[in-house]
Formats: structure tokens, C-alpha cells, sequence
């Protein structure tokens, strides 16, 4: 089995987690999240601990990755339920702003139309500044996800660093054009 797999993933305490035949539900402070389980995985709670085991037999080899990756999804939904995650992002750019009206983030990009981004469902946005926007939430993927996709409406140009760039990104600036 891969050595991430056999690792065992602990319960802080005020987290519970229920095993059922084919999902592992966590419940904590912030909220609980669900990961359904691989044909062939099977996740044992043994006292404050979930277990990732692989089934015996032929092809059994091929489900070691699979181990490893259903034990890292538990420690990030166990991280989740307990500190949550949290994904800044910055606007570079002259009269690039942001700001969040309800369920709604509208940027000004520099495009001929302001961006009206809706929020979804498990993350909640902030704008703690005009050109700075604050993704947070319990389940790691959807966090990444959404400041993936407000990133993908100007991500930052290689010749003045302008767009909408991840705190501490660094972008590779290129010299631009000699005469």
C-alpha cells in the first residue's frame, strides 16, 4: 500500500465521522462534508482515527493510488470541518476593482462591461479591500475552483503584470518589443 495511504488520518475532538457502505461523512464546527468511497477502498474508525484499507486480491495493486488519494481528500475534509480554507486573490491594474453586492461578486476588469461573478453554494467571498478578494470555505476543491474561475476572467499578462493574480503568485514578466 502507498505510505500515504497507510498513514492514519486523526479526529480533532468536536469532529465525528460516520462510515457507511460506500461514502464517509465528516461532521465538525463549520460544517460536514461527504467523500464516496472507490469500489475495492474501504475506511475503518478505529477510536479518533479513520483507517484507509485496499481489498485483497487480483488488481488490487492498481487501487493503491486510489488509497492514497481517498486519505488526502479525508485529511483536507477533516482540515475543512475544523479551520476551513481560504484562497486570496489580487486585482493588479488601473481601475481594476471588486467588490461584493449579496450573492454577487462584480469586478471591473477593464473590460467595456463589469463582471457579475455569482457565488455558489458552500463558499463565501470577501473583499476586505478593492483589489483584493478573499475565497473562503470548507471543501478545499470548491474554494480553488471558484478562485480559479475569478482568475480566468483577466489572468495576468506576461508584459505588465496586469490581471487577476493568487497572493504571492509570481509572474514572469517578458521585455517587451525593441525598436
Amino acid at each position: 500500500m502507498s505510505r500515504v495511504a497507510k498513514k492514519p488520518v486523526g479526529l480533532p475532538k468536536g469532529v465525528t465521522a460516520t462510515v457507511s457502505a460506500g461514502s464517509v461523512t465528516v461532521k465538525g464546527a463549520k460544517g460536514s462534508l461527504s467523500l464516496p468511497l472507490s469500489r475495492g477502498i474501504t475506511v475503518a474508525q478505529e477510536e479518533q482515527e479513520l483507517v484507509v484499507k485496499v481489498a485483497e486480491g487480483p488488481g488490487a495493486k492498481a487501487l493503491v493510488p486510489s488509497a492514497g488519494a481517498t486519505r488526502a481528500h479525508l485529511a483536507n475534509m477533516v482540515t475543512g470541518v475544523t479551520k476551513g480554507f481560504e484562497r486570496k486573490l489580487e486585482l493588479v491594474g488601473v481601475g481594476y476593482r471588486a467588490q461584493v453586492q449579496g450573492k454577487t461578486l462584480n469586478l471591473t476588469l477593464g473590460y467595456s462591461h463589469p463582471v457579475a461573478y455569482p457565488v455558489p453554494e458552500g463558499v463565501s467571498i470577501e473583499t476586505p479591500s478593492q483589489t483584493e478578494v478573499l475565497v473562503k470555505g470548507i471543501d478545499r476543491q470548491q474554494v480553488g475552483q471558484v478562485a480559479a474561475e475569478i482568475r480566468g476572467f483577466r489572468p495576468p499578462e506576461p508584459y505588465k503584470g496586469k490581471g487577476v493574480r493568487y497572493a504571492g503568485e509570481k509572474i514572469v514578466l517578458k521585455e517587451g518589443k525593441k525598436k
